[in-house]
């Protein structure tokens, strides 16, 4: 499978070559579906537990007797209605992550990069890297590239100028090779790699 390798000038520089069992296999939705619930789930928030009367400190005793003091009838002062004691029926600790195996995870990111390269969203850069810091400048070239929503994902260290050039833009997402997932990749509209990138990622999941 070849692919055009442009720059960030728009500028054709040749072609390269992209392992078909990486860009090429044929989707599955479903592993797709399960990888990204999976990585939505591990950023979810537990909540925080409630004392209930058991986990409340203090004596178990009668607070007073059963009958003869004219008052209503109590066991525990840890009971629900006591101030200081546990709560009823209170939020309990939740833990929303679950476990998803290696390989399905792999096979959720061949997937995905298979349904950009399907889509004709997939564009391989030479490199990601600006002279200088300038919002205004990454702008102009993304327009002209005609790039809306874009993912770049870099396969070495990041270019500190294109990070902070990309800072204030919203529709610009920078990524290094590390940190490329599922998520990220499905919900941007294209998908820019580095030649760099392209190496890294065919190298973990060929």
């Amino acid at each position: 499978m070849k692919a055009k390798v442009t720059t960030l000038d728009n500028k054709a520089i040749g072609d390269i070559e992209l392992a078909e069992e990486v860009f090429g296999i044929k989707p599955r939705r479903d592993i797709l579906h399960r990888v990204v619930t999976w990585q939505l789930a591990k950023r979810r928030g537990g909540n925080h537990g409630a004392k209930e009367r058991n986990a409340i400190r203090g004596s178990g005793a009668k607070i007073w007797r059963q009958k003869g003091t004219g008052r209503a009838r109590h066991s525990s002062n840890k009971a629900p209605q006591f101030r200081g004691g546990g709560v009823a029926h209170g939020p309990r600790v939740r833990d929303h992550i679950h476990k998803l195996t290696r390989k399905v995870r792999a096979l959720g990111m061949r997937s995905a990069l298979s349904v950009k390269h399907a889509e004709g969203k997939l564009v391989i850069l030479d490199q990601a890297a600006l002279e200088e810091a300038k919002t205004k400048t990454l702008f102009t070239k993304v327009a002209d590239l005609g790039w809306g929503d874009v993912l770049i994902i870099d396969g070495g260290d990041l270019d500190q100028n294109l990070v902070r050039a990309a800072g204030n833009l919203p529709g610009v997402q920078i990524m290094a090779s590390a940190g490329a997932n599922v998520y990220d990749i499905l919900r941007r509209d294209t998908l820019v790699l580095t030649k760099s990138a392209v190496e890294v990622l065919e190298a973990r999941f060929k």
